[in-house]
């Protein structure tokens, strides 16, 4: 008996003690989980803007693989023994949560049951629907410079495979590819067809960096090992955008690498052996074309009287330029608080702060903090559940549920996102598809 009950007191006491801890820890980050989730509901950020988990209730045994592997903090949690996107406005689509999960219970999806995502129809590749001409990059749908590396790296390959298959005749001039935009995917793409030996050209409307040099001066962006060809893997980190774009200048002076700046794509005609891209300065023959184009190339404009003033741009690339002047920001994104906060910095800068919503749905945690703060001071002007209605040289005009009201203005700067430019698409003859969340669609992120 007194064997029993020392052995009792030695295994059954502490082990009792550990469950009940156990459970008592599963509760409280029970609780903690579904109030996050509950206050990001109503503050309006239930969206995910981009690629995000679906998880399987029924398959997910819980055990906090997809939480672990996830680069953001907070973004998946467990509810119950059930893993559950508790800040969906912060994924940022990495994907990783895929890959960790040992049952299979997560697949990767665009949109929502209410928000749909205009995704281009995507092979092998990154090939459309339209042989021969390939997507990769943002226009795909996935955000993230790691994903859009990977994927110029996997569009070029696969590209080069294929031609080697299908041979030119000896005679053909016409160039392997032609690379349309030079962000990460299209500068990535354009070092596999050097290392490839491919004949090519790579072609942009605007500067080097694509999207990335229209960030706000010194904004950080972050990113994950990725592997470029020529060069290998590179490790970045958290870099700003003058040291990114410094990097990609480099990577051009060491491999040789000339993009063809400013120059605008007018059409992809096909031709009878391949594509005929026709831009302001020339005609290229090609057998492939792969398309590296930003969403951002696209602006989404406001459509109200006045916006065709020159005051009137769609993002803010140097802050400094607007000191002693009044500056309307039109937009609840990231790149609106990010835009309104640098301007907010600039001695005498008057800034008013225009956002649809009723609260800032998909900015960061921080953007978020540091304008609601800037707000407080009067360093911003920021109006809710407002839009513009009208602009004049001198003027901008809101509607708001007290009514209608006129802001001074000097410049107004629209940060309103970028649309797929599905028209131009449909005439290139390449599908696109609304995604609504479902199930069975599962790109490959970075990894």
């Amino acid at each position: 008996m007194i064997a029993q009950t020392v052995l009792i007191a030695t295994y059954a006491v502490p082990l009792a003690c550990a469950i009940g801890g156990w459970a008592w820890h599963q509760r409280r980050r029970t609780r903690a989980n579904r109030a996050l989730l509950a206050r990001n509901r109503a503050a309006g950020l239930a969206e995910p803007p981009t690629l995000h988990p679906r998880i399987d209730p029924l398959r997910c045994i819980g055990c906090g693989a997809c939480i672990r592997a996830c680069p953001e903090s907070d973004v998946l949690g467990l509810i119950g023994r059930t893993a559950t996107l508790i800040e969906p406005w912060a994924c940022v689509g990495h994907g990783v949560c895929r890959d960790a999960c040992p049952v299979d219970a997560i697949t990767l999806v665009f949109g929502t049951p209410t928000r749909g995502i205009d995704v281009p129809v995507l092979g092998p590749g990154g090939e459309t629907s339209r042989a021969g001409i390939h997507i990769a990059g943002e226009l795909g749908g996935l955000g993230l410079i790691c994903n859009a590396i990977n994927q110029g790296r996997d569009a070029i390959d696969h590209i080069a495979a294929t031609l080697a298959v299908d041979a030119a005749p000896p005679d053909d001039d016409r160039l392997d590819v032609v690379i349309i935009g030079c962000g990460p995917a299209g500068l990535t793409a354009a070092l596999g067809a050097i290392a490839h030996g491919l004949r090519f050209v790579a072609i942009d409307q605007a500067t080097l960096g694509g999207s990335v040099a229209h960030y706000p001066r010194g904004k950080l962006v972050m990113t994950t090992p990725a592997r470029l060809p020529l060069i290998g893997e590179v490790r970045l980190g958290e870099i700003s955008k003058e040291g990114l774009l410094a990097f990609w200048q480099d990577v051009c002076a060491r491999t040789g690498l000339a993009p063809r700046y400013e120059e605008r794509v007018h059409a992809v005609e096909q031709d009878h052996a391949g594509y005929c891209v026709v831009s302001d300065q020339a005609r290229y023959r090609t057998r492939r074309v792969l398309l590296a184009l930003g969403r951002g190339g696209t602006p989404r404009r406001l459509d109200v009287p006045g916006e065709d003033l020159a005051k009137v741009v769609y993002r803010l690339s140097d802050a400094g330029q607007y000191a002693g002047r009044r500056v309307a920001v039109v937009g609840g994104g990231n790149s609106a608080l990010e835009a309104a906060i640098a301007l907010a910095e600039v001695p005498g800068t008057m800034v008013t702060l225009i956002h649809r919503g009723t609260g800032f749905a998909r900015a960061r945690a921080e953007n978020r903090a540091a304008a609601e703060q800037l707000g407080q001071t009067s360093a911003i002007t920021i109006n809710c559940a407002a839009h513009v209605i009208a602009i004049t040289p001198d003027a901008v005009t809101i509607a708001t549920p007290d009514g209608q009201s006129d802001i001074a203005n000097d410049a107004v700067i629209v940060c309103a996102g970028g649309t797929l430019p599905r028209d131009w698409l449909g005439t290139i003859g390449i599908a696109v598809e609304t995604h609504h969340g479902q199930p069975g669609f599962a790109p490959t992120p970075s990894a």
